[in-house]
């Protein structure tokens, strides 16, 4: 495994990226102590997503429709004296 030191990672980046492509990871060190582990970053793998089923989210969500005799009412009450 390479090592490469802190003052590497300053000034000299693009040789770091090219060994992390070439070797998979790195080891930091600072003053000769090994302190960390540079690799490539692979992203878990995202979960299919399931199918939203909006109609029926709407529907659970939406009140009851009036009945035709309630649908008068509201309307009867919502003219008022006019």
């Amino acid at each position: 495994m390479k090592t490469a030191s802190v003052r590497d990672l300053r000034t000299r980046f693009p040789w770091i990226k090219s060994l992390i492509e070439e070797e998979g990871e790195i080891v930091v060190t600072d003053h000769g102590r090994p302190l960390y582990v540079l690799k490539t970053y692979d992203p878990p793998a995202r979960p299919r997503s399931v199918a939203v089923d909006y109609w029926g989210r709407l529907r659970r969500r939406q009140p009851k429709a009036l009945s035709a005799g309630a649908r008068r009412a509201l309307d009867e009450t919502d003219r008022g004296e006019r």
